[in-house]
């Protein structure tokens, strides 16, 4: 997938998640998507998906998260 696509998808994802879930739906796909996205800023990804800046801090946290969840055995590619 491109980068590109990746964004797109992201957007559909989100887009699709009931109101209530819009946040947990976007630190999912974050966590699915953070090996991709490794070499993006936090700003290059808010503008991307088309994320206010503030979520760039939310990016951070869930690039830093998936690499204890693989320590934990998370397989990303089943997300």
């Amino acid at each position: 997938m491109t980068e590109q696509e990746i964004f797109d998808s992201i957007r559909r994802s989100i887009d699709s998640a009931p109101r209530n879930q819009y946040t947990v739906e976007l630190h999912l796909q974050m966590i699915k998507y953070a090996d991709d996205l490794q070499h993006i800023t936090a700003k290059e990804f808010c503008e991307g998906v088309g994320l206010r800046q503030s979520f760039g801090a939310e990016f951070s946290k869930m690039r830093n998260l998936v690499t204890r969840l693989k320590k934990a055995s998370l397989d990303t590619s089943l997300i």
